[in-house]
């Protein structure tokens, strides 16, 4: 028995691991070309707030905001972001950098943003924890 005919046996009696491995996949293909645009870097985010005016969004809890944040960044959590949106009307014409712990949660941020008709919203890649590594400051002040 030949390795493709092993391989197609296989595939016949697990093809539900197959189905899997083909939409996983196909989600990480998607993730990388769809996912780097609207990302910016903390550098590039460092950039557009010194250069371009943007606004930091923070969607993470209070808790978590009151520890340490971006300095001027707003904080709006994500389990109210989305009846808050209204508040950031003011800022359309502007750049908007959304950031989170990591960059997933603030990824959605954005998306709801976008549909919002938001056109210039950048999700931070890595989220604090790249701002961090990159050595960049935070606020740490209790308000």
């Amino acid at each position: 028995m030949t390795l493709f005919s092993q391989l197609i046996e296989f595939t016949g009696h697990h093809w539900y691991l197959f189905l899997a491995l083909a939409v996983i996949l196909g989600l990480l293909i998607h993730n990388l070309i769809v996912g780097s645009k609207g990302s910016v870097n903390p550098h590039q985010a460092t950039e557009m707030m010194n250069h371009q005016d943007a606004v930091v969004i923070d969607v993470r809890p209070a808790a978590d905001y009151a520890k340490g944040h971006i300095i001027n960044a707003l904080n709006i959590p994500m389990n109210g972001f989305k009846q808050q949106t209204g508040t950031l009307n003011k800022y359309k014409g502007k750049p908007i950098i959304i950031n989170c712990r990591s960059g997933s949660q603030s990824s959605m941020a954005c998306s709801q943003l976008r549909k919002e008709g938001f056109e210039q919203v950048y999700n931070l890649q890595g989220g604090l924890m790249a701002w961090e590594s990159a050595n960049l400051p935070l606020n740490r002040k209790k308000r």
